[in-house]
């Protein structure tokens, strides 16, 4: 409800501010300088996520760290637009999120399959994917963007940096939201690098004992984390709590029951059952919940259809849209998704044909293109809405990868049928082949309706804003196998047969490798996946009968499943920044001009999430550069103990002052 109001009036905000919205008017969009500029940023962006994704298993968003770098330098021209600055951000985005390609497709050379990443066939694998990803959302905006409330956190917060950053907003409230947002992201970056410099403890937990069995508590103190959920709201946190309550407090310390040796290994035995059985529970109940989204979603998705089809059709007669109703046409979408697959099945062929599954190469690729079509499709629905209720730096995409990397493995298993010897290693790496094209298609999407949403916000042109979707995949696309290929030569990966000491983890490749070799090997725990999915059918019951007898109250099942996936330290965070989000909100909406405090709470978080995020970028390249995993931990060991009672007392004064500095904003509108 809170996401829906704070939707409501930033779009009429963004009405009443442009007037370029009027049919057939022209403004400064897709240009050459922008085109640049995002390819520019692009480069720095998807060599940082690439890197700290095989690191550690993370990445970050990269579309409003690109908007501020943007405005910095766009602001020198004086024929600038907010729609320009938007078409950068936006090429930076797509390129930066499809480094997420990385959760799968190091799993060729983990398998020795692959000795490096061939340059060509891994830039066609990419970028087929990623394109695809962009057909699939062309309609899917009318569905899940013009015509849904979802908050889509990420995507507002980028469309306030926009609007405070532009000059044509109103100077007063300009400037006061600038403020907001440079102070967010001063405190935000100003942990951030106190953590690195060991300065402050940047997270909390500890392991317990749970009768025969244990659990942990833990929490990353993340400024950012607090943003999010300020932006998405009381509802989707809720559900997230519920989701860690099931896997901390239930789940957990039943499968670890008995298997605490002592105290000095708890810590150790709990994390490893939540890696490997908990979070296999977890995704079983996302599949489920994603399969109840896309089956609600059909009736959305099909009239968004329609409605791009019927555009392509009034627009073919003359009629003229109104600019921000100009998709890309629906002829194009069809034809582009359709003549894709010519490539992607001469890129299967040329795979397959010299392994000892080459034999039955015919029957698996045709099967395959089936199923990239197909559930390319379903994919892109589900993640778009993960990243609009969530944001995309939150949803848990490498889930996602599990359970396409399982399909695919079911499909390729019951095409071949029966196999013997090497045969097992060509499947399993074909398997991941494949997966990975649909992977793409998965990270796309995640990532462009949040991107869309930001330019139904600033008034953008759809279309326009579809090519440079487009254009950020060629960039990323050309520039991630380098990448890889250099971070597979200076550390490897661990699990490949020349990894070394220092040898990046790669975490969701080393899962999802084991998964599909699971799969052709007979010994993935399907009961733990059924679980999952038993839990995420009680979980839409439930949430069924809170919608039809309450008005405010449910527990989406995406949410919960979520929860109980992704680790807690990630989690707990956000129900936190949506109970302040919601506390501001109240009392914003006792002074006199309730929008503009809210407003003002708005880009506070906003500017929590840009500070952090540039410090990630600034971070990653400089651990890159020095080749060391703590380049800036100047502060003694001794220090330590100090430091992790600091981290928490510095972090809850930083939001105190952050939020009581919005109140006094807000009160000096009023």
């Amino acid at each position: 409800m809170v996401g829906s109001l704070m939707l409501h009036s930033l779009q009429k905000r963004a009405e009443m501010s442009n007037p370029s919205t009027s049919v057939g008017t022209s403004i400064k969009e897709l240009t050459l300088r922008g085109i640049i500029i995002g390819g520019i940023i692009t480069l720095i962006f998807t060599a940082a996520n690439v890197y700290l994704g095989l690191k550690a298993g993370l990445t970050f968003a990269t579309s409003i760290p690109a908007a501020v770098i943007s405005m910095a330098i766009l602001r020198s021209f004086k024929d600038h637009t907010i729609q320009e600055n938007n078409i950068v951000q936006t090429i930076a985005s797509a390129a930066g999120t499809l480094s997420a390609i990385i959760f799968v497709l190091p799993g060729l050379v983990m398998i020795g399959w692959w000795q490096g990443f061939p340059y060509w066939q891994s830039v066609l694998v990419i970028g087929l994917g990623g394109i695809l990803g962009v057909m699939y959302s062309i309609p899917l905006r009318r569905a899940l963007v013009t015509h849904s409330d979802l908050p889509y956190p990420e995507g507002v917060a980028g469309a306030e940096v926009l609007k405070v950053g532009d000059t044509s907003e109103g100077v007063k409230e300009s400037k006061r939201g600038l403020h907001a947002i440079i102070w967010g992201g001063i405190a935000s970056a100003g942990f951030s690098i106190l953590g690195s410099l060991k300065a402050v403890g940047t997270s909390i937990g500890a392991a317990f004992r749970v009768g025969a069995g244990g659990s942990m508590a833990s929490a990353s103190l993340s400024l950012a984390l607090i943003g999010v959920g300020h932006l998405v709201g009381l509802g989707v946190g809720v559900a997230m709590i519920v989701g860690v309550f099931i896997s901390y407090g239930l789940i957990l310390p039943i499968l670890s029951s008995g298997q605490v040796a002592d105290s000095a290994t708890l810590a150790d035995t709990v994390a490893t059952v939540f890696r490997s059985d908990v979070r296999l529970i977890g995704a079983g109940t996302i599949a489920v919940a994603a399969i109840w989204t896309l089956i609600k979603l059909l009736a959305p998705i099909i009239t968004g259809i329609r409605d791009s089809l019927a555009s392509t059709a009034k627009r073919a007669a003359g009629e003229q849209l109104p600019l921000t109703e100009q998709d890309l046409s629906g002829k194009v979408v069809i034809g582009v998704t359709l003549a894709s697959m010519l490539p992607i099945g001469l890129l299967l062929w040329l795979f397959l044909k010299d392994t000892p599954a080459g034999h039955n190469a015919l029957g698996l690729i045709l099967v395959s293109l089936i199923f990239i079509l197909l559930t390319g499709l379903a994919i892109a629905a589900v993640c778009g809405y993960m990243a609009g209720l969530i944001g995309s730096s939150n949803s848990p995409i490498s889930g996602v990868g599990i359970i396409v990397a399982i399909t695919a493995a079911l499909v390729v298993k019951a095409v071949h049928g029966t196999f013997q010897g090497d045969e097992l290693s060509a499947l399993v790496a074909y398997t991941l082949f494949t997966a990975a094209i649909v992977f793409g298609i998965a990270t796309i999407s995640n990532d462009n309706l949040q991107d869309l949403k930001t330019g139904q916000l600033v008034n953008a042109t759809p279309w326009k804003q579809q090519v440079a979707l487009i254009i950020g995949v060629g960039f990323g696309a050309l520039i991630i196998p380098p990448v890889l290929n250099l971070m597979s030569n200076a550390f490897g990966f661990q699990g490949a047969a020349d990894a070394g000491p220092n040898a990046l983890a790669a975490p969701q490749a080393s899962l999802i490798t084991d998964l599909i070799t699971g799969v052709f090997g007979g010994d993935l725990n399907w009961k733990f996946l059924g679980i999952g999915a038993l839990i995420g059918v009680v979980v839409i019951v439930i949430d069924e009968i809170l919608k039809k007898t309450t008005q405010r109250c449910s527990v989406p099942g995406l949410a919960v499943g979520m929860g109980m996936y992704l680790p807690m330290a990630i989690t707990i965070m956000i129900p936190i920044g949506a109970l302040l989000g919601v506390l501001h909100d109240r009392w914003a909406s006792q002074t006199k001009n309730p929008e503009s405090a809210k407003r003002l709470g708005t880009l506070v978080a906003t500017g929590l999430i840009v500070g952090e995020s540039l410090w990630g970028v600034i971070y990653a390249g400089i651990v890159g550069f020095s080749g060391n995993d703590s380049p800036l931990a100047f502060v003694p060991d001794s220090f330590e103990g100090l430091a992790s009672w600091l981290g928490p007392i510095v972090f809850a004064l930083i939001v105190l002052f952050l939020y009581r500095a919005a109140r006094k904003g807000a009160e000096k509108d009023s």
